[in-house]
């Protein structure tokens, strides 16, 4: 796999996108596949924990925290009241090679494999996006017009995002001129 390549995993709160992903990530690894994850909150989130050094810097006014070791660093930015980070400017943060895998942002026009839980009692997404290439879900859906696969069947999704990852630039350029 050359390049950065990019699809997102989309569906309703509740119907299995993480787990799928932390099934899906150790196989995708094994296959020889750098993975990079990039995850939408729909809140208030924090990564740092009351007491830490990084934390007393924040809360002392930092408007930006670097926490660096021998095994990896991590970077905090506050926007405060300012603008949500767009998917493009997330994107363009990740590593150039392997494959980006976005949870949430369901909107946007990124490739997406919608993962899809009938016990949710919402509906389906793919009727509505025309970027969702895939879905793997607990029911069929023969009118789908695109894969489906068994929300359980891993190697499956797996082969599904491989095949419908697309290339960053081209990504980024549907996001940037929608």
């Amino acid at each position: 796999m050359s390049g950065l390549r990019v699809i997102g995993l989309a569906g309703w709160s509740g119907a299995g996108k993480t787990t799928l992903l932390a099934r899906l990530i150790p196989l995708l690894v094994a296959r020889g596949v750098r993975v990079a994850t990039l995850k939408h909150a729909h809140h208030a989130f924090d990564i740092d924990q009351p007491g830490k050094d990084s934390h007393v810097h924040r809360q002392a006014g930092a408007s930006e925290v670097i926490v660096s070791s021998a095994r990896r660093w991590a970077q905090i930015r506050e926007i405060g009241a300012g603008e949500e980070a767009r998917l493009p400017e997330l994107l363009r943060r990740l590593a150039p090679e392997g494959l980006a895998l976005v949870e949430g942002f369901k909107r946007s026009a990124h490739p997406k494999l919608e993962v899809f839980r009938a016990a949710n009692g919402r509906p389906p997404l793919h009727p509505e996006d025309p970027r969702i290439v895939a879905i793997a879900s607990d029911r069929p859906f023969p009118e789908a017009g695109r894969p489906v696969v068994p929300l359980d069947d891993v190697e499956a999704v797996a082969d599904l995002v491989l095949a419908h990852a697309e290339p960053l630039d081209a990504v980024l350029a549907r996001l940037e001129n929608p």
